[in-house]
């Protein structure tokens, strides 16, 4: 008995050591369909997956428990990622060219969004088995989760936005809000999962639903704010998706100029404009709300800058490398995690100070997403 309880012993031993993932994130690779592993408490990179097909546009949203990871690939792609064991637990070709997705409140349900064919396609999130499908003869852009285990997007060529009611997920509700505005392209909800906000790029302006009472549609918000102006031409479309809500303020990136847009949440009117570096495409509020950084479109996208969101003004700017394509703070905010594709690198941030802490080596990398996300709205 005595021998048993020695091996025993020993075997416990020799067990890898058990870990949360609270800390843990991906970083897409888009060039080589992978993604990297990381960690941020010690700023490394832990582990690579390859094999998860065309990330030239890709998302992630995480299970509830912060364990897997979902990949959104641009070939249609749907792939289940263990983060602890760096593996691909599942993964599944829905369609024919996908952009993202959202999962639901209670963590059941994956809803892929689709360019080709269009619609959503909602899956059992344990085991990616297709329960139902949301036709909608459109491009699905700006998918979100919100409160209810319902799942909110816009159809660029439709000008609508559907809120899917998916409780029953075999027999999905739709709500049809039409006519809120020409080629609606990215959208998100707030915080509190209480509104949906589509921007417009056929039109200046936003698309505002209460979904607390999304049957009396959707309400122009920041109309004409470039009136009288000659447009830009745009380089890369700016995403909505950072979530830069700061108190009672969103910033928001202006398409095609070289500001960004401050809304007040209450009037829902224009606040103010910052003047900035170039067109921005990322505008994410910093965990605390006291800072916004914004990355920019080529050719001026090698800067971030900082703005203080008392002042509402830049009060830095920093160069982490060639081709900034997305930022991402740690939950508390003292990280920020910066991919720069065309140095092949992701580099971290104190940002308290500004200094550069750690640069990894990652291959073309765009998206990071770390696995906080897990308990948040609308991401």
């Amino acid at each position: 008995m005595k021998r048993l309880v020695t091996l025993l012993l020993a075997a416990g031993c020799a067990a890898p050591a058990p870990r949360g993932t609270g800390d843990l994130g991906l970083v897409i690779e888009r060039a080589s369909g992978s993604v990297i592993l990381v960690e941020t408490t010690k700023r490394t990179a832990i582990g690579r997956v390859a094999g998860l097909g065309d990330l030239s546009h890709a998302s992630t949203v995480f299970s509830r428990d912060a364990r897997y990871a979902y990949v959104f690939g641009r070939d249609g792609g749907l792939t289940k990622v263990d983060l602890l064991a760096a593996r691909i637990e599942r993964r599944v070709i829905q369609s024919g060219n996908a952009i993202g997705g959202a999962i639901s409140q209670d963590g059941r349900l994956v809803a892929a969004a689709n360019y080709v064919p269009g619609g959503i396609r909602i899956f059992d999130a344990a085991t990616l088995e297709l329960l139902s499908e949301v036709p909608t003869a459109a491009k699905v852009v700006g998918i979100a989760d919100a409160p209810g285990n319902r799942f909110v997007f816009s159809l660029f060529e439709a000008g609508e936005i559907w809120v899917v009611d998916a409780s029953r997920p075999e027999a999905p509700q739709v709500l049809k809000i039409k006519n809120i505005g020409r080629q609606p392209y990215d959208g998100f909800v707030t915080p509190d999962g209480r509104y949906y906000l589509a921007g417009l790029y056929g039109e200046d302006g936003l698309a505002l639903v209460d979904l607390w009472h999304p049957e009396r549609g959707a309400r122009r918000v920041l109309a004409g704010y470039g009136r009288g102006e000659e447009p830009l031409p745009v380089f890369k479309m700016p995403h909505l998706r950072g979530w830069a809500a700061a108190g009672r303020f969103l910033f928001l990136p202006a398409i095609g100029r070289h500001e960004v847009l401050v809304l007040e949440r209450t009037t829902w009117k224009e606040a103010a404009r910052i003047p900035v570096h170039g067109q921005p495409v990322f505008a994410v509020a910093q965990p605390g709300g006291r800072r916004v950084w914004v990355n920019f479109a080529f050719p001026k996208n090698d800067v971030v800058q900082v703005i203080d969101t008392a002042s509402m003004e830049v009060v830095k700017e920093i160069r982490p490398g060639r081709a900034v394509l997305h930022l991402e703070f740690t939950p508390r905010g003292e990280q920020a995690w910066i991919s720069s594709r065309d140095d092949d690198a992701v580099v971290v941030y104190d940002t308290a100070s500004f200094a550069e802490t750690a640069r990894l080596r990652a291959a073309n990398p765009s998206g990071i997403f770390l696995a906080a996300r897990a308990a948040m709205t609308g991401f």
